[in-house]
């Protein structure tokens, strides 16, 4: 929990240093994400995630350190940013600056989100897990910092959980865990208080199948 707070004040904090985008022009700018993630950020296919109805923050973020996960690691160190390495990104990014980004960012942020269905079978452990966490392992309840509702929380750059397929939730979960377990190929871009990871690292399959199943038909 302590961890948990010091993010959330250090998310807050920086806030005001933050600068929207151009959505109209964020628009044009993502006709290549289409492919993959739909034309309005609801992709169709559960390994690529939804991007509609995300925070800009969060987004912006993202795709930096996917641009940062391209570098070598003396780079990385350099520019001191947190890589997330994505293979099916590589080469996405390249060229785009912080401005395009931005637009992106805006772009999606400002589409609705579709919404999944849960397994009937996992919606009472699922619920569970997301509003109460596991406080046997130690596993903080998902609604403070991605809301209620799974909405997110934009300007603390938390991810909406809302819709997002199932499948990629628990992807993403256990690559969290795959990290905090001192896999270098894991996902570590969640901050030095690695928040993500040490909740990741206390979840069995059948915590994250069940919470991923959740969210992803949560509204």
């Amino acid at each position: 929990m302590k961890k948990l707070l010091i993010t959330v004040f250090v998310l807050f904090g920086m806030t005001s240093a933050f600068a929207g985008g151009d959505a109209a022009a964020g628009k044009t700018k993502s006709a290549a994400c289409a492919a993959c993630h739909g034309a309005d950020g609801n992709s169709l296919a559960g390994a690529f995630p939804k991007l509609a109805g995300q925070g800009e923050r969060y987004l912006v973020k993202q795709m930096k350190d996917i641009q940062c996960g391209a570098l070598s690691a003396s780079e990385q160190k350099q520019r001191k940013c947190d890589g997330r390495p994505v293979p099916q990104m590589t080469g996405q990014l390249d060229n785009l600056s912080d401005q395009d980004l931005a637009d992106i960012a805006a772009y999606y942020a400002g589409q609705a989100t579709s919404v999944g269905q849960a397994k009937e079978a996992l919606v009472q452990k699922g619920e569970a897990i997301y509003r109460g966490g596991i406080s046997e392992k130690g596993v903080a309840a998902c609604t403070a910092c991605h809301s209620p509702t799974g909405k997110g929380n934009g300007p603390a750059g938390f991810p909406a959980l809302s819709g997002q397929h199932a499948d990629y939730v628990a992807t993403q979960l256990k690559a969290f865990r795959k990290a905090a377990d001192g896999d270098k190929t894991g996902r570590m871009n969640d901050g030095e208080t690695s928040v993500m990871r040490d909740i990741a690292y206390r979840m069995s399959d059948g915590d994250i199948e069940a919470v991923s199943s959740y969210v992803s038909g949560l509204h």
